[in-house]
């Protein structure tokens, strides 16, 4: 009776998934917002709960987030992601003081700094955007925050659990020493690597690198250190040919498992606790998209990556998502911090949560109008420039007659 009731419910929660997904398209819009409503219906505190398959689709939601980062590294050789982060970190360290300020306001930093690395993949993924110019800038500010939240996560732990100064330095510097290993492995052997991969057999590929993925996202959690970056760090290990079958084999079961990731992310929500906290939540959401977008334009300038790029970098980073849950959970579940900071946290993801996804399509078009824009106002200073020559010159043949 109870695998009825599971396969009953997990049917109908993948059937309203396809449905939602046919009506964002119809509409325009991505499927993100919508999947994320749809947690909240059926979770805690929501009109139809799930009982039988939570569990299961929590389960879902680590393999979502694993293959959203797996299949973004693919993207990307190692040389190519250590170029970019050397080149990022100036703008990693203001990403850090523009998020970390305003959420010290509201007791956890963490809350209000990490972009949601899951919804961005999908969001760069859904718009066609893997091949853009500016993509690798918000790459590199993701792995940079996905990267301190590695060297972050330890420490609050420690914090929170009252253990000794020398516990919380250990495992900063397993988190370090994992990282690493991973880097070098990724650019020493990444094609030898890639060799014993591949296969023309599909299955079989798709098993390894499947297998493979789970494996290091697994041990890089186990090492306090993100499921996201290890699996990240996988992708990037993979190049050339078993990179782009790999992609090919892994892009159907990535979409499944991302659409259950962001459902059980509004499954664990309770709607019920939002409306007391909405309005704080909303002031601060407004000031660190702000802040986002802001981070994401210069970081982009940096790279000297064009004005439409910058505005699309700056508002693909805007979303936030797991690690902004898990903090507020670690938080709260210790008791130091009150309890109304999991709604403040809750209704302050969910709204950058299902924004996030419609101000970066929103980038695009705004991108374009600031780059004609851009070009407008310097033909304007050229023709004046010309304008003003011409009138000296004029004026200096007058007076000489």
């Amino acid at each position: 009776m109870e695998s009825s009731l599971l396969l009953i419910e997990l049917g109908a929660v993948v059937l309203a998934l396809g449905l939602l997904g046919r009506l964002a398209g119809r509409i325009g819009l991505s499927p993100i917002p919508f999947y994320l409503l749809a947690g909240l219906v059926v979770g805690q505190g929501g009109f139809i709960p799930l009982d039988a398959s939570e569990e299961f689709i929590g389960i879902g939601a680590e393999i979502g987030i694993v293959l959203l980062l797996l299949l973004l590294g693919l993207e990307y050789s190692a040389s190519e992601l250590t170029t970019n982060l050397r080149q990022q970190a100036p703008a990693g360290v203001v990403n850090i003081i523009a998020h970390a300020t305003p959420g010290a306001v509201v007791a956890m930093a963490g809350v209000t700094y990490a972009t949601s690395s899951g919804i961005t993949a999908k969001v760069l993924t859904d718009l066609g955007r893997l091949g853009n110019r500016e993509t690798p800038v918000v790459l590199s500010l993701l792995v940079l925050e996905d990267l301190s939240m590695a060297l972050y996560l330890p420490v609050l732990t420690a914090m929170l659990a009252g253990v000794s100064f020398a516990a919380g330095a250990t495992s900063v510097a397993i988190a370090l020493l994992a990282i690493s290993l991973a880097l070098w492995v990724a650019l020493r052997f990444g094609r030898a690597l890639g060799r014993f991969v591949f296969s023309e057999n599909r299955e079989v590929l798709l098993l390894i690198v499947f297998g493979l993925a789970l494996l290091v996202a697994g041990i890089a959690q186990s090492l306090q250190v993100s499921e996201a970056v290890g699996a990240f760090l996988v992708g990037i290990a993979l190049s050339g040919r078993v990179a782009e079958s790999a992609r090919s084999v892994l892009s159907p079961l990535r979409d499944l498992f991302a659409a259950v990731f962001f459902v059980f992310f509004g499954l664990r929500t309770d709607p019920s606790e939002i409306p007391s906290m909405l309005l704080p939540a909303l002031a601060l959401a407004v000031i660190t998209a702000l802040t986002k977008v802001g981070v994401g334009i210069w970081a982009a300038r940096r790279a000297k990556v064009a004005v439409a790029g910058q505005i699309r970098a700056g508002t693909a980073i805007v979303s936030r998502g797991e690690f902004n849950i898990v903090i507020a959970g670690l938080a709260t579940g210790s008791g130091i911090i009150a309890p109304g900071f999991a709604a403040l946290a809750a209704a302050y993801v969910l709204i950058l949560a299902i924004t996030g996804p419609l101000i970066a399509r929103a980038g695009d078009p705004l991108g374009r109008r600031v780059a004609r824009w851009s070009i407008q106002r310097r033909e304007r200073k050229e023709q004046a420039k010309r304008e003003q020559t011409a009138g000296d010159a004029n004026g200096a043949v007058t007076e000489n007659a």
